[in-house]
């Protein structure tokens, strides 16, 4: 039986959203010059869209939170398996706020931007793997 298109389109938004934000996260730490905390910034997001992904494919209700810890624990109600990395992925939460505004901490370090981009190309490829091949964007 053919799934829902309406569910289908959604969650396929939201891995589009995700797959995007991986792929400028890497585009701007590439750049000449770089931009690590914008690389983190689009990390946090990319972890964050293929979470909320997987919730709306399973129809589980999520508010609107950047904490991934938060997003995470639903996610884990729907997979425990996916425990130890949202519990990794928790960590990037902060990466939604930290240094995006005047006066707040100096910029992330090209490390700190590999390993979030790391973090959330993990995050998104579990997810993927764990949804129908027809919600992959």
């Amino acid at each position: 039986m053919p799934h829902d298109p309406e569910l289908v389109a959604e969650t396929r938004a939201w891995l589009g959203k995700a797959e995007k934000d991986i792929g400028m996260g890497a585009a701007v730490l590439a750049a000449e010059p770089s931009y690590p905390s914008g690389a983190a910034f689009h990390a946090q997001q990319a972890a964050e869209k293929s979470m909320k992904g997987l919730l709306t494919w399973h129809n589980h209700p999520f508010p609107k939170t950047h904490d991934l810890a938060n997003v995470g624990h639903r996610c884990v109600a729907v997979d425990p398996t996916l425990d130890p990395l949202l519990r990794r992925a928790a960590l990037l939460t902060e990466y939604a706020w930290k240094f995006r505004y005047p006066g707040d901490p100096e910029e992330a370090t090209p490390e700190e931007a590999r390993e979030a981009l790391q973090i959330a190309r993990e995050v998104y490829a579990a997810i993927i793997a764990r949804l129908p091949e027809e919600v992959a964007p």
